[in-house]
This record gives C-alpha cells, structure tokens and sequence, in this order.
C-alpha cells in the first residue's frame, strides 16, 4: 500500500488569511484523509462500493453540516472552515466529498433553515454525527437543468399528504435513511417533504455502470403513493428559490472540493517529474513538464484566491447565487484540466490505479455536471452581468 505523500500547495502564502481555527480543522481533517480515505479509496472505486465505515470519521472531523449551529449538534464553524473540510475530503475523493455535501448542504441546511424547531431537534443531531444519513430529490428523469419543471407531486389527504414521483441521480440514496424531496402541491408550488425510509411505496433503487464517482453510491428515488405525515412538511420556505439556497451552499462547497482534487493531481505529478529520469535527466527538468506545472500552480493559486473571497463573504451574507456559480464553474473546469495534463505527465502510469489522477479525472466528469452543469453554470454569470436570461 503506497504511503498518502501528499503536501499541499500555497504558493501565494494564503494560510496568512487563515485563522488559527481554520487550520486547525483543515489540517485534522487532512490528517484523517490520510489515515483512513487514501489507504482504502483506489480499491472501493475500483469495486464500485462506497466505504461505509469512513460515515463515523466524517461526522467527528465535522464532515457533516460544520456551520450547523452546536444547538443542533453542529460544530457552528464558519463557511472558510466548511470550504476547507471539503477541499480536504475531495483531495482524498470527489465521491466521498459528495456524501459529505449532501448530508451538509441538501439535508441538514434546509432543515435548520427551512424546518421548524421540532424537525431540526429531531433529525440534526443524528445527522451530524452520522448516526443517521440523507439524501436530496430534486432532480428528475425529464427534468435536469429545468428542476421547475418536475412532475413528482403530493396531494392534502386530510391527515396525510401522498407523494408520487421519481427522482433520478442522487448520491446517498441507496443508503439513506431520509430524503428531503422537492414536490409540487396540488396548485403546483414548489414544497419540501422529509421522507423517512420504511414509508411504504418508497424505494431506492441503486444506480450501477459508473464510470465516475465510483466510490459514492447513486440510486433513485421512487414514490408510489407514500403516505407522508404533515409535519414532516418544511414551513418556513417553498418555492424553486427553497432548494436552489440549498445548492447556493453544494456548490460553495464544491468550488473548494475542486481545489482539492487538483491539488492532489498537481502534487503528484510535481514529484513524479522530479524522479522520472528520461534522457538522463529528470523529466521535470524539460521546459514542456515545467511548462505544465507552473500553468497547473497558477490556476490553483488563483482557484484559492478566489474561493477565499467568497467564503469571506458567504460569512458576511454578502455572496450572491452568481458569484457562487462562477467559482464552481471556474474551480471545477481548473481541477478537471489539471487532472487531464498530470496524467499526461506520468504516460502510461497516470492510468493506473497506483495514482490518483485517472480516478480524480474520472470523479469530476461528474462534478463539472451536477449540481448545476458547466454550461448552466455560464449562463447563470451571462444573465447575471447582460440581466437578460438565455436559457429560459
């Protein structure tokens, strides 16, 4: 088993912008993706299987909802130390760094933000912990990057509600234990339901022939008359812009994620060139290998500078949907095109499972597509700067 080698770069001294807490919370959590994630996590992708035991590590080096305030279970850090943990996380794997979101950004932030006292004592604490884990339905068979147009719907039963509908590529599903599902009521607004594994009629189909995300399970979400009782209805928002505030927060999470997928693309290609000898020399010491590294430290350097700023202003309730886009859309691009130039450094070896580059590359295939796609992604920071909308 290779020894995790992995040192991170900061060639503009941006720990200078850190506080002492926030690297006390990235370097611990990087010290556990070392011991517990890089050990194990070639194998799992190459199985196809998502390694449950790591659930209880994720909770304690605060995995799950880190600016959940401690009232509810939460560690009540700030949004630099949540972007941190997820840029840790992802280092070790984008997959992982998805169960980690979900649970912080899809489940638990729209219970605390959308519940009522009752729901957010009944189900944050567990899910901080890990004790208990969920998973986020918005997404449909027919309905991607238009989620306003879903079908799934419930209906006012006098003491009930019935949910019916499917929802399609959700990470955590097949192993959740809740799912907050976005469903339309009977005039069609926009509601969120909390849906409790056993309810019968719903089940959690598992999605199989991955080629990415690998090590993170994905099914659906299927509801066949599921009676659902009304407090588990979230009262304190509805609409499109109720689930969208959720991904505000994925998608914050994942700018920084991105970062550390790259940075752990660039670290081993950076000590792969200096021990590869061709030509009786180095390869790193060839102008075209140094040409690839110093392109990949700018573009990381400048991925960190830029998602610093948003998370300073995430934490002043500043940072807008647009701003928040155009990072995930930069960082993730940055991190993908990283990973495709450090496999380019190792030849034949960047194939292997001996590195990480080829399951980072395969990971973001994902990333750059979920939770709002590439595209989408521009044409979000297109209508926010012209104030004209192209997509609808």
């Amino acid at each position: 088993m290779k020894p995790d080698l992995f040192q991170a770069p900061d060639y503009y001294l941006l720990d200078d912008l850190l506080t002492e807490e926030h690297k006390l919370v990235r370097d611990s959590a990087r010290a556990w993706v070392k011991r517990e994630v890089s050990p194990i996590i070639e194998d799992y992708a190459q199985r196809a299987e998502f390694p449950t035991q790591i659930i209880k590590g994720l909770g304690e080096i605060g995995g799950f909802g880190p600016y959940i305030p401690e009232e509810y279970g939460g560690a009540g850090l700030d949004q630099i130390s949540y972007g941190l943990i997820m840029q840790e996380i992802e280092r070790g794997d984008s997959g992982v760094r998805s169960t980690s979101s979900v649970q912080s950004s899809l489940v638990m932030y729209p219970i605390w933000k959308y519940g009522n006292e009752e729901q957010r004592m009944k189900y944050l604490p567990k899910l901080a912990t890990g004790e208990m884990m969920g998973c986020f339905g918005l997404t449909e068979p027919d309905h991607g990057s238009n989620p306003g147009g879903m079908t799934t719907n419930f209906k006012d039963k006098g003491d009930h509600y019935l949910l019916n509908g499917a929802k399609m590529w959700i990470s955590n599903a097949p192993f959740a234990d809740i799912a907050i599902v976005w469903a339309k009521n009977e005039e069609g607004r926009i509601h969120g339901l909390i849906v409790e594994r056993g309810m019968e009629g719903f089940t959690t189909p598992e999605t199989h022939n991955k080629w990415s995300l690998r090590a993170s399970a994905t099914g659906e979400l299927i509801f066949d008359n599921v009676k659902v009782p009304k407090e588990n209805l979230l009262p304190n928002k509805s609409g499109l812009g109720a689930p969208l505030g959720c991904l505000d927060s994925a998608r914050y999470g994942i700018a920084w994620g991105a970062i550390g997928a790259a940075m752990d693309c660039y670290d081993t290609a950076l000590r792969y060139a200096k021990e590869r000898i061709q030509f009786d020399k180095p390869i790193g010491a060839t102008q075209l290998q140094q040409k690839k590294l110093a392109e990949m430290i700018t573009e990381i350097t400048k991925a960190q500078l830029l998602t610093w700023r948003l998370g300073v202003l995430r934490n002043e309730g500043k940072a807008t949907t647009a701003q928040i886009s155009m990072a995930k859309r930069n960082n993730v691009n940055m991190a993908i095109e990283i990973a495709r130039e450090a496999r380019q450094i190792l030849g034949g070896m960047g194939i292997t499972g001996e590195y990480s580059i080829m399951r980072h590359m395969m990971n973001l295939e994902s990333v750059i597509t979920y939770e709002g796609t590439h595209d989408i992604h521009l044409l979000i920071t297109g209508a926010d700067i012209t104030g004209i909308q192209a997509f609808k």
